[in-house]
């Protein structure tokens, strides 16, 4: 169904519509050569799109994370990889340009211009083979003059194609603290940063999501800009990543199922099957699904917006609610496409048609984090009053519980 938009929602809607119009074009190819998409990187700098969320006042467009999302679902309807891609840039350069509106730190400012002026794309690297993520890392830090030296590895390193410079984590065992897990930033070419070509996958095959080895890769101490305690949910990353992250992943995920619909029903309207009553069964109940994903997303972006989610939930009630819009999101794309396949039928199962293509991106909504069973493990337990694990909250702005369960 045709969204309601406001005028600026319109105004990012329509950049993000002629973006993925011309992105469409080249999906397949891309799919098929599993080839990262460099041209369309290329059109999302010179129109803006990179810049879309740096602040107003810091040369960027100013998009909220509702507005984020229309775009986000737009631009995912051309070409899910592209849109994929670009979200590890677009979402953590507005949770760091929501960092900076409440603390008008310097160097997020700076930071921010630079992403403005199109010195930085910027990328969101945290992804370890076997670490929950955001909770503890696999990757260490040694304390040496200066700074640290990390040793690790990481996966899924969306936009490691384009990026300059990128956000990660690793753990250091503080003698004070016990173990910490910092979040610093790095330029791309940085001694001892090696891309490994890994990606070969079922499907969003041009995010070209490949391995990064870290070998003693020295970290400024400066270059560190949030710490918190190892095997804790921390508040500031609900604030920032997981507040972020989570609806605009859905938004995208949203989209490429549209896409998928979209498809098929003009493939429907070419073949005139229209009036076929179990046709029109299923567009009711993929447009039901859809509907479902885009309210839960929209509000929840809404009450990340206002500050709600942060002010009034405990930081596991609030990791819980972000979670919620991704797991349905994920669960009613992969069920769109599946009706979307019945419906299109031998043409949709012919690698001539978009649709394998659009079938198979689909499946990584289930597994991107929060993954299906951990999005579940969080969601029930806050639903039962159990804790996951011990909070951190964000001073003065989320309640300060000694315990979710207790709180509960």
């Amino acid at each position: 169904m045709r969204r309601l938009l406001t005028p600026r929602e319109q105004r990012f809607h329509d950049l993000a519509a002629e973006l993925a119009d011309e992105f469409a074009q080249r999906a397949d190819q891309h799919d098929r050569e599993n080839s990262f998409p460099f041209e369309n990187f290329e059109k999302l700098q010179s129109s803006g799109y990179l810049k879309i969320t740096v602040p107003e006042e810091l040369g960027g467009m100013g998009a909220s994370l509702t507005e984020l999302t229309v775009a986000q679902e737009r631009l995912a309807q051309g070409c899910c990889s592209t849109a994929l891609a670009v979200n590890m840039h677009t979402s953590p350069v507005g949770q760091l340009a929501s960092l900076w509106r409440s603390s008008r730190d310097a160097r997020l400012e700076r930071w921010l211009r630079d992403v403005a002026d199109g010195r930085v794309i910027s990328a969101s690297l945290s992804a370890e083979p076997g670490a929950p993520l955001l909770r503890h890392s696999t990757c260490t830090l040694t304390k040496v003059p200066g700074g640290y030296l990390l040793n690790g590895k990481k996966i899924f390193c969306t936009m490691s194609s384009v990026m300059t410079h990128f956000t990660t984590m690793a753990q250091f065992e503080d003698p004070a603290q016990g173990p910490v897990v910092h979040f610093f930033r790095l330029p791309k070419d940085a001694p001892g940063i090696r891309i490994i070509q890994t990606w070969d996958t079922l499907g969003v095959r041009a995010t070209q999501s490949n391995d990064m080895a870290l070998e003693n890769v020295f970290v400024p101490e400066d270059a560190v800009f949030h710490t918190f305690p190892a095997y804790t949910l921390d508040g500031k990353m609900l604030q920032s990543v997981w507040g972020w992250a989570q609806p605009t992943f859905a938004a995208t995920y949203l989209g490429m199922a549209i896409g998928g619909m979209n498809a098929v029903r003009a493939y429907v309207l070419r073949m005139k099957k229209q009036n076929d009553p179990h046709i029109q069964q299923a567009f009711a109940e993929m447009e039901a699904l859809a509907e479902t994903a885009h309210a839960l997303v929209y509000r929840v972006s809404e009450e990340m917006a206002s500050g709600r989610i942060l002010s009034e939930l405990e930081v596991q009630e609030g990791m819980a609610r972000v979670v919620l819009a991704k797991y349905v999101a994920s669960q009613n794309v992969t069920e769109i496409m599946n009706k979307a396949m019945v419906v299109a039928g031998g043409w949709g199962y012919s690698n001539r048609s978009p649709m394998p293509r659009y079938f198979r991106d689909a499946r990584a909504a289930t597994a991107q984090p929060y993954n299906l069973f951990d999005a579940a493990d969080m969601i029930g337990k806050t639903a039962l009053g159990v804790e996951v694990l011990p909070a951190v909250p964000i001073a003065g702005v989320t309640p300060d519980r000694q315990s979710f369960a207790k709180a509960a």
